[in-house]
């Protein structure tokens, strides 16, 4: 019986410090590779072009490698992919899987995020802009942003690795979700961006991710992108979702948190194994 190579992936995004939550999963995404004898890969996520920073990439990279995580190179870099997800984008089209969105600017800044960047999940779409499916175009508007269909009433039913059987309701836990939207005046000249949960799909499939370490807060992200993976033809990677930290009032870590910023831990003169240490107790 053949056993299937173990390939997993450290996916931060450089648009502020690694914090001690971040720490926490991308220390276990390492430790699962290692215990499987396999591939760890790196991908900067550098698709929000009005948050993303170089020194938060050079900082993440040498932060991780400071507590002792190690990957396979080279670094895959988003933003260097935009034709491979705009094929994708386009066989969503072709299929009538997606339609045009008019929705503002201001809703697609909070969406083109992956919603673990400091932000709450994606509201359920209220489906404004969404045809009967006889009317859905096949024709590209470089002009408009684009949404998935969903099921509406359907389960997705995924057992995670470590939380356990998950189950979410299509149009009632999370709705049309964004795939693509049109580039907006002050960014660079290429016919749009795909949306986190786009991207994330492409690349996992593109990398032969047989694994998906990622926080608790991602697990609606992971109903939405087993619709895509169908709605593509691609394989759903396994899951493994970690257990979220917080600081001393409860708060969910976010990269506002940057008296737990790993950079300042290090600053402070914390070494890799005082942090973590804190992992387990981050009020310690």
């Amino acid at each position: 019986m053949r056993v299937e190579h173990y390939i997993g992936r450290l996916a931060p995004s450089p648009t502020g410090l690694l914090h001690l939550g971040h720490a926490a999963t991308f220390w276990t995404a390492f430790q699962r590779a290692r215990e499987h004898q396999g591939t760890l890969l790196f991908r900067n996520e550098d698709l929000d072009p009005q948050r993303s920073r170089q020194e938060y990439v050079e900082a993440m990279i040498e932060d991780l490698a400071w507590l002792g995580i190690a990957w396979n190179p080279p670094i895959l870099v988003q933003s260097q992919r935009i034709a491979l997800y705009r094929e994708a984008f386009k066989h969503l089209l072709a299929t009538g899987s997606v339609y045009p969105c008019t929705c503002s600017r201001r809703d697609l800044a909070q969406m083109i995020q992956a919603p673990h960047e400091d932000t709450d999940d994606e509201p359920v779409y209220d489906g404004r802009c969404r045809p009967v499916a006889e009317a859905s175009s096949t024709v590209f508007d470089s002009g408009m942003n684009y949404r998935l269909r969903v099921p509406d009433g359907e389960t997705i039913r995924f057992t995670d690795r470590n939380l356990g059987p998950q189950s979410f309701i299509a149009g009632v836990d999370f709705g049309d979700f964004l795939v693509w939207r049109k580039t907006l005046s002050n960014e660079p000249e290429h016919v749009g961006l795909p949306s986190y949960q786009l991207a994330c799909v492409v690349d996992d499939a593109d990398s032969g991710i047989t694994e998906v370490v990622r926080g608790a807060d991602l697990l609606k992200s992971t109903a939405r992108q087993i619709l895509l993976q169908r709605a593509l033809g691609m394989q759903t990677s396994a899951y493994f979702h970690t257990q979220l930290l917080c600081d001393d009032q409860g708060v969910r870590l976010a990269k506002r948190h940057d008296a737990l910023a790993i950079r300042t831990l290090r600053q402070q003169g914390l070494t890799p194994s005082k942090v973590l240490q804190r992992v387990s107790n981050p009020q310690g």
